[in-house]
């Protein structure tokens, strides 16, 4: 099995280690005086939120989910029974999404040394310091390296989909909404379930994460939550119900 650091140079991805927990940022782009209400949900009927993208940018920078160019999450864990390591690398690019400036994160899971999804996504955070996600580029690959499919590609304005609120600035507790909307290929509806919620990772242990949920109505019965630290972003994603045995926890920061 390879290394990590090999893995990692693979995917041409910086090895140099940053401090595994970043001091607690504040949102630059935060303005109150922007009207950035945010859209309602519904399980069913119309998703069309209206926005305006001179209150956009690339610049990332919510305190639960930030995004800093040049820098890679490590996460370890398991998943379908494998070893599994994801490297979630915020890139320098900056991509146009239905006019709106995106930041890519490339995102690679190595399943027993061997990349086996390779995804592209675009976020974007508006003036009030929420996130939220236009669209992502995804391939699962064979052990060879050949791409099985491209299940769950999507792009905000192509076919009828629409971005949608991937982290509030401040999360509201029970509240729902959708994280992507692109009917029969990406329908993930997220909530907030605790601002004091319990987690560890091996860069360390918190008790006020920020825990999510999330469903998604293409894979009924299917559970999964996410834990998120203030100033650091996620730090554990885990299948709880009907999603197998997927667990990934964070265990390194690399600038």
């Amino acid at each position: 099995m390879r290394t990590l650091r090999a893995l990692l140079l693979l995917a041409g991805l910086s090895l140099t280690a940053a401090p595994a927990v970043a001091a607690p940022l504040t949102t630059g782009h935060h303005e109150p005086h922007h009207d950035c209400a945010l859209p309602t949900f519904h399980p069913t009927g119309p998703y069309a939120p209206t926005l305006d993208a001179d209150d956009f940018t690339a610049d990332v920078d919510n305190p639960w989910f930030p995004l800093h160019p040049g820098e890679t999450q490590v996460s370890v864990g398991v998943k379908d029974g494998k070893h599994a390591v994801d490297a979630f690398h915020v890139s320098r690019q900056v991509v146009t999404v239905d006019g709106v400036p995106t930041r890519v994160v490339d995102d690679r899971l190595y399943l027993n040394g061997v990349l086996a999804e390779r995804t592209s996504d675009y976020y974007s955070q508006d003036a009030c310091g929420n996130v939220w996600y236009f669209g992502e580029a995804t391939a699962e690959l064979d052990p060879h390296g050949r791409v099985l499919n491209t299940d769950g590609t999507w792009r905000a304005a192509v076919h009828h989909a629409q971005p949608g609120v991937y982290m509030q600035a401040e999360p509201q507790v029970g509240r729902r909404f959708r994280q992507e909307w692109a009917p029969g290929a990406a329908e993930d509806v997220y909530r907030a379930l605790s601002l004091r919620a319990h987690v560890t990772a091996p860069v360390g242990s918190f008790d006020t994460a920020l825990r999510t949920e999330e469903t998604t109505a293409l894979e009924p019965g299917v559970v999964d939550n996410k834990y998120y630290v203030h100033g650091l972003g996620q730090v554990e994603e885990a299948a709880v119900r009907g999603g197998g045995d997927e667990l990934l926890r964070l265990a390194d920061v690399l600038r």
